[in-house]
């Protein structure tokens, strides 16, 4: 029997589901929530609940925002024609702190995984496609991160990409081999972006 509150077991419990936590982090977050006072333990309730109500995907992108476009889409001085295909906002957010990259994004939501039954249909990969019809884009960069369903993803992307004669370029490999980018410093990133490579077949 749990010598614990049950009102406490199911706030570690709700915690301990984010990533990254297992139950003694959640354990440790709870009491910290406990010790807070009340107006602040609202404010967090409260922001948790904003976020969840007022934030959604940009229909251009992918990216979060609160507008009808995120902001980066909605930026006039950013380089339309430059397209940087991300797994996810994360790695956008990642990005534009490590880069000085000025272009556009596309977020795909995730990677192709046959295993776990992931394919095309279940990421944005149609959005994609509606966007290089309608758009024009003189290099396509593929910031995906170099696992094997990493690779997959830029192959199947590439293969598409050169049918639709789209120039695309990939990270240099200054990321290493398996690692995924909200892992990788920022240096790294910066120049990985810098360094990419054309890929061909």
């Amino acid at each position: 029997m749990s010598q614990m509150s049950p009102t406490l077991e199911r706030l570690i419990d709700q915690i301990a589901k984010l990533p990254g936590l297992g139950k003694k982090s959640a354990l440790r977050i709870a009491l910290h929530i406990l010790k807070q006072s009340e107006p602040d333990a609202r404010a967090l309730a409260e922001a948790i609940m904003q976020v969840k109500l007022r934030l959604h995907l940009c229909p251009r992108c992918g990216n979060l925002t609160e507008s009808e476009l995120c902001v980066i889409c909605a930026d006039p001085k950013r380089d339309s024609q430059m397209l940087c295909i991300v797994e996810s906002p994360q790695d956008i957010l990642r990005l534009e702190k490590a880069t000085g990259y000025r272009g556009v994004y596309h977020v795909l939501g995730g990677v192709l995984s046959p295993l776990d039954g992931v394919g095309p249909e279940a990421l944005r990969m149609a959005e994609l496609w509606t966007r290089t019809t309608h758009e024009t884009f003189r290099e396509v960069i593929l910031a995906i991160s170099p696992t094997a369903d990493g690779d997959a993803t830029s192959l199947y992307l590439l293969r598409e990409l050169k049918e639709k004669q789209i120039p695309a370029t990939r990270l240099a490999r200054g990321v290493p081999i398996g690692a995924e980018l909200e892992h990788v410093d920022e240096v790294t990133l910066a120049r990985a972006l810098a360094e990419r490579t054309r890929m061909d077949n």
